[in-house]
């Protein structure tokens, strides 16, 4: 119990008559990748804003470790053109000091746009600046919603393998949302796949061959998840380019990848 971080038990959400999310029971520790998929209005948002306490819970219970800091990463942020305002700026708002500011954007590999404007952000670096926000609060829990939106495929992979390492460095747990099916299962350790109810949940190696992802995703799309070993000598940066490329001959990951075939 001492790595607990969060526990849902039976948790419910209704708004009106429309039930949004069932009897929902969960468990997240240090150390955990959690990855919830699901169809579109499946609740995978409402649910997590249950966790960060945005939403009450019309039935069940949540506990959560006391003093828990929790990092989010919305799904968007929208945010009016006409406003000035610099990354560095954007940053101290959390109220953390500009070394903080800076350590967070090197550790998410963006130090270069500290004294850019927010609004001539790519969609990777605005991602990671996203994940830098959140790293500043040095979390026990970070809370990821779609957190590759707008990022091409490479892209993807690098910030899923950013989002691992940062789980290893914090020892800290991780709740993400992702539609990205065929990285998500390489990226995570345990899969919920959600539509309102928990229609099946388990190691990722798993779940697409169970019956209820089938039924929800669709046959096509479990049978063209395929597990295959990605052996590369290069790095990817946000932008989904190659970089490092000097020192291939001493970077050689074998990474699971699932893709579609």
């Amino acid at each position: 119990m001492t790595n607990l971080l969060v526990r849902l038990e039976r948790a419910s959400v209704r708004f009106d008559k429309l039930q949004v999310v069932d009897d929902v029971s969960l468990d997240v520790h240090r150390g955990d990748i959690v990855t919830i998929i699901g169809p579109n209005g499946a609740g995978k948002t409402t649910l997590i804003k249950t966790v960060l306490g945005l939403q009450p819970l019309t039935s069940g219970s949540i506990h959560k470790t006391p003093g828990l800091q929790i990092g989010y990463v919305p799904q968007h942020l929208q945010l009016q053109t006409t406003l000035p305002l610099s990354v560095r700026r954007f940053l101290s708002l959390t109220g953390a000091s500009t070394k903080e500011c800076q350590a967070a954007l090197h550790q998410t590999g963006i130090p270069q746009v500290f004294r850019q404007s927010i609004h001539h952000l790519s969609g990777g670096e605005m991602q990671r600046l996203l994940l830098a926000r959140a790293l500043v609060r040095k979390p026990d829990l970070l809370v990821l919603d779609e957190p590759a939106q707008g990022v091409d495929i490479n892209g993807q992979a690098a910030l899923y393998d950013l989002i691992r390492s940062f789980r290893d460095q914090l020892h800290c747990g991780v709740i993400m949302i992702s539609h990205d099916l065929h990285l998500v299962m390489a990226a995570t350790d345990r899969v919920i796949c959600l539509n309102q109810h928990v229609c099946c949940s388990g190691y990722p190696e798993d779940i697409s061959h169970d019956p209820a992802f089938v039924e929800t995703f669709g046959r096509p799309v479990a049978e063209s998840l395929a597990v295959y070993q990605h052996h590369h000598n290069h790095h990817h940066d946000l932008h989904g380019d190659v970089v490092d490329e000097r020192h291939s001959s001493q970077h050689q990951d074998a990474c699971d990848h699932h893709v579609h075939s």
